[in-house]
């Protein structure tokens, strides 16, 4: 019975990570993938590989292992699309935006020009601008999950 306790626990825990963390989460894995998709599933991914290790947590710390996840698995989410558009896999995103709109082009140009400028960073400084400007963290926060 001890065991069901502390999956309760544990759910409880990890419930509350979710909706304290959730967009913060979600706004990084988007910065990274440039996806609403990608960025869900990367947040879901990131939610089941906590589950999984949940004996091992230390739920007070855990939203810094949190974003951690997040930045490892949506670093290997941009790095799969950049090699699928290598060979010629349309992003579905850059296909949505649909033209007839001066202020929705001029948003899709900036918005364009911001995502280039964000991926010609290296990802140290990636990771830090994003963790700073969207991950919901104060900066000592912040540098724990960054290490530094």
């Amino acid at each position: 019975m001890a065991t069901s306790t502390s999956d309760h626990e544990h759910r409880q825990a990890l419930e509350a990570l979710y909706v304290q963390h959730e967009r913060g989460l979600f706004n990084i894995a988007y910065r990274y993938t440039w996806s609403a998709e990608d960025a869900r599933d990367v947040v879901q991914d990131a939610f089941v590989r906590l589950w999984r290790k949940r004996d091992g947590i230390e739920w007070p710390r855990a939203a810094g292992l949190a974003y951690r996840v997040v930045l490892g698995l949506a670093a290997n989410r941009r790095r799969g699309n950049a090699i699928r558009r290598i060979f010629g896999i349309r992003d579905d995103d850059a296909a949505a935006i649909a033209p007839g709109s001066d202020e929705l082009l001029a948003a899709a140009r900036t918005d364009a020009a911001v995502r280039r400028a964000i991926d010609r960073l290296p990802e140290a400084l990636r990771s830090a601008l994003v963790m700073c400007a969207f991950s919901e963290l104060d900066y000592a926060a912040i540098g724990e999950v960054l290490g530094v």
